[in-house]
């Protein structure tokens, strides 16, 4: 339910036929009434729908706001909020495509590189540039210190590689697997044809390449979307057509952590926030090291 200017209005998102059906603006039903609008073919095609509906909202669409918001930050310099908001990205968009899927994943957290690795489980193969992997590797090691426990460097077309790896990664962020289960005839065609829209991604123009209700694909359809600037803003990648030359900075930024210049506060300042133990460790040899370099000088 959101609140729009005093009016209140409900958004229903049916289940997933494979693919999360457009919304529709109506006042809520109850439950059992939206399960009854659904041609549910069994109690376990009911959960899996349910379950894709799940990965749509709870991960690739909150993937693409978070995509938005790396490039909002990244444009505005905002190097910290830069890196989490993309490996957020990342890794919301890893976590569809295991659900989807059915892969197990439960204990992931902010590891994208134990993400990919859940990845050779799947029935198909996640085709990455090598400029893709690594920035998705160093998204992986700097990304998920938002506090800045960790000295971070931001240097190069960044944004560019964040472009790239959200478009190669995110085609794969859709139901391609139905584990042999006999679809209608209407639902296996658009199946089919997602597929077929996959396989040629690579060799046709990057930004004609879409996905069935996506939440970037609403955005760009929408002229006067509030995000669609901040989308299309020199996106190689995400548009109405195809860009031969974008304009991107290359950037050269980074910051220790106040702990290098100070690790004797360590185990004080745990007293009052969560610092991890990896890191704890990392400061406490830090500090050792500086001791025993006073001691020799």
């Amino acid at each position: 339910m959101q609140l729009w200017a005093g009016l209140m209005v409900y958004r229903v998102v049916l289940p997933d036929a494979p693919y999360p059906e457009k919304d529709t603006m109506k006042p809520s039903p109850t439950l059992k009434a939206l399960d009854d609008l659904v041609p549910y073919a069994s109690e376990q095609d009911k959960l899996d729908r349910h379950i894709n509906s799940f990965a749509t909202q709870s991960f690739r669409d909150q993937a693409d706001r978070d995509y938005i918001a790396a490039r909002l930050a990244c444009r505005y310099e905002l190097m910290p909020q830069f890196l989490w908001s993309s490996q957020q990205a990342i890794e919301k968009y890893l976590k569809a495509i295991l659900l989807y899927n059915r892969i197990k994943a439960p204990k992931v957290g902010h590891d994208l590189e134990k993400a990919m690795e859940l990845t050779s489980g799947l029935s198909f193969e996640i085709d990455l540039s090598l400029r893709s992997r690594k920035f998705l590797s160093y998204l992986s090691q700097y990304g998920e210190y938002r506090y800045i426990d960790v000295p971070y460097h931001v240097d190069g077309h960044v944004l560019i590689d964040l472009d790239l790896l959200v478009w190669e990664l995110r085609r794969y962020c859709q139901v391609l697997n139905v584990f042999g289960k006999q679809l209608p005839a209407a639902e296996q065609a658009r199946l089919d044809e997602a597929a077929s829209q996959l396989a040629q991604s690579s060799k046709q123009p990057r930004h004609k390449f879409r996905l069935a209700a996506g939440e970037l694909e609403k955005i760009l359809e929408k002229p006067d979307h509030p995000s669609r600037p901040a989308l299309l803003c020199n996106n190689f990648v995400y548009g109405i057509r195809k860009r031969k030359t974008v304009r991107a900075k290359n950037f050269l930024h980074f910051q220790n952590p106040y702990l290098i210049h100070y690790p004797e506060m360590l185990d004080e300042l745990r007293k009052y926030v969560k610092i991890s133990d990896k890191l704890a460790t990392h400061y406490r040899d830090l500090l050792a090291n500086k001791k025993a370099k006073l001691q020799t000088s």
